[in-house]
């Protein structure tokens, strides 16, 4: 090997390390206001936040993949782990589904707030979805930007209408998703798309994969695509 193709070499390689390290994880945690401690992987250094907010059978370490899509593109993303899952905890975390889990976004939404992030997005899927808009329903204006809910209604009901929802917003769902007892998600989906307040997208992409999952579908790339698109706009 010359001289020159070692040195090229090295500085490929020292490249590709210093990418790494910028889009590498860093493991963060944080307190909620009702007592819990919610664990999360923290993405890239940019000034706009997006938390990432799993479904129930998912976790943090789910959304790797688009976590790192989203830091290249420049965003600061924050996936967490709501309580009962991996290390998080608090308050009626052996049953998550009935759990206040948008306190859990809502730490989250703050903690990048702190950190410097001047907007904070989040998107959330199925579970993560409800607790999302929920969040969204009892933040303060501007805390919360935009929220993606990949399958998910606008709330769990339990702390107000998805009248009250704030931010822009955008739903995705799949044509043919449909819940444990065969009722297809895009009905109740798109009666509560109607009643939100503006801004607001409704997307229906092709399938019948459910949230998170869409991204392992032929439909993942425009999923992709879609929520790149909706975060970036101005």
């Amino acid at each position: 090997m010359t001289f020159l193709t070692t040195t090229i070499a090295v500085l490929v390689a020292l490249l590709t390390a210093a990418t790494g390290l910028a889009l590498a994880q860093e493991h963060v945690s944080f307190p909620t206001q009702d007592g819990g401690l919610i664990y999360a992987d923290l993405y890239g250094n940019g000034d706009r936040g997006v938390v990432l907010a799993h479904g129930g059978r998912f976790n943090k370490e789910s959304w790797e993949k688009q976590a790192r899509v989203l830091a290249k593109a420049g965003f600061r993303v924050l996936a967490i782990d709501f309580r009962g899952y991996g290390e998080s905890r608090g308050p009626g975390q052996a049953d998550p589904l009935s759990a206040l889990l948008h306190l859990d976004v809502l730490a989250a939404v703050r903690y990048l707030h702190k950190a410097g992030a001047k907007t904070v997005s989040v998107i959330g899927a199925s579970m993560g979805g409800s607790a999302a808009a929920d969040a969204a329903i009892v933040a303060e204006p501007g805390e919360i930007d935009r929220i993606i809910l990949l399958a998910s209604e606008a709330g769990t009901g339990r702390v107000g209408p998805p009248e009250k929802v704030k931010g822009r917003k955008l739903f995705i769902v799949s044509r043919d998703d449909t819940s444990g007892d065969g009722v297809v998600r895009l009905v109740k989906i798109r009666e509560q798309f109607n009643v939100v307040p503006d801004p607001k997208e409704l997307i229906v992409l092709d399938g019948s994969a459910h949230a998170q999952f869409i991204f392992q579908t032929d439909q993942g790339e425009r999923l992709m695509r879609e929520i790149l698109r909706f975060l970036s706009q101005p």
